[in-house]
């Protein structure tokens, strides 16, 4: 039995009534067809039955249409939520994804660039382990060719792109949700001083103290693990001061969930006898008793402006750095009231 004749984009195009180059850039999903002639494109490609052969179309373009995504500690329902926004974004568009959990070491991230290397990916989408070294990171991404956009935790002295959100800005309005139900006393509690987010956060506290003209006082800035075991630690230490808190704002919201079961073991109830805020929203944080008053992400939102920034600079590589830094908002709830001094030991 002789085999049916092979369709080719030439008899697509006469079926639309378009050129073959614009078959051929809706094959590639260029933006630059208008919807109408795509619908046209693709309903004659259902119709004639044609199949995409995309192994020919990366060797002609040497384009594979896979992408790979760094993140650190998917375990953090941050960056659970960060790596599935990525790849929700990214399936959209039709790319197929390489994820790694390089659990913040830069050993394991420079692994992964150089092994995306061999499976020829088009870009990167990173999300910078503690202790990245700007200049090593940009001489392995030269060295494989990658293309990159840094997700979440910018590098600002490497030049490369970077999607992400105003965490100074988060900071600080929690604190200044804190500030005007009256505390006063206000750890900040989580995080390090040693990456760029936590330098931001950091700021992010201090701006709000100073704007209400409060003293700083350094000892209720106390660093530590991102981590519910973290949380708990910061709070007893915190609450040993001489002069003790009345309220947490917390570097994410898993060491504010390890804040309010250590108030709980305490028989102290957060949003009554201590506030606590947390940052980044995630699912849990509405479903705890007290829903917790947090910083809010649009997590979606991230993916699909980090993938449209990384496409951009795949098709032109000259293009000048692209800063994107997404607006975030504060999710007031349960966790927080005014102080109630004398509890809150």
């Amino acid at each position: 039995m002789q085999a049916p004749p092979r369709v080719t984009i030439r008899d697509i195009a006469e079926r639309a009534g378009v050129s073959v180059p614009t078959v051929s850039l809706v094959l590639r999903e260029s933006p630059l067809v208008a919807r109408k002639t795509v619908a046209k494109v693709q309903a004659a490609i259902q119709e004639l039955g044609y199949v995409y052969n995309r192994n020919a179309a990366s060797m002609r373009s040497r384009r594979s249409g896979v992408i790979a995504v760094s993140v650190n500690d998917l375990a953090n329902p941050y960056f659970a939520g960060l790596a599935s926004s990525v790849e929700r974004a990214l399936y959209q568009i039709d790319r197929t994804v390489l994820i790694s959990d390089v659990r913040e070491d830069t050993s394991r991230q420079t692994h992964f660039i150089e092994k995306m290397r061999e499976h020829n990916v088009d870009g990167l989408l990173l999300c910078p382990a503690h202790r990245t070294e700007s200049d090593q990171l940009v001489a392995h991404l030269k060295k494989a060719g990658m293309p990159c956009v840094l997700v979440s935790r910018d590098l600002p002295d490497s030049g490369l792109d970077y999607a992400g959100y105003d965490h100074r800005y988060g900071m600080r309005v929690a604190v200044e949700h804190l500030i005007a139900l009256g505390h006063r006393r206000i750890a900040l509690l989580g995080g390090s001083s040693s990456t760029w987010v936590g330098r931001e956060r950091v700021a992010g506290y201090r701006d709000a103290l100073r704007r209400y003209k409060i003293r700083r006082d350094a000892a209720l800035e106390i660093e530590g693990e991102l981590t519910r075991h973290s949380g708990m630690s910061l709070l007893d230490q915190a609450l040993a001061l001489p002069e003790p808190p009345t309220a947490a704002a917390c570097a994410n919201d898993t060491v504010a969930f390890g804040v309010m079961l250590a108030l709980h073991r305490r028989g102290l109830e957060p949003g009554i006898d201590f506030s606590v805020t947390g940052h980044d929203d995630v699912a849990e944080s509405a479903l705890w008793t007290p829903a917790l008053t947090t910083v809010s992400i649009d997590f979606d939102q991230l993916g699909e402006q980090a993938a449209a920034m990384l496409l951009r600079r795949i098709d032109n590589p000259a293009i000048e750095r692209q800063h994107v830094s997404l607006p975030v908002r504060l999710e007031t709830r349960g966790s927080t009231c005014p102080p109630r001094v004398s509890r809150a030991r």
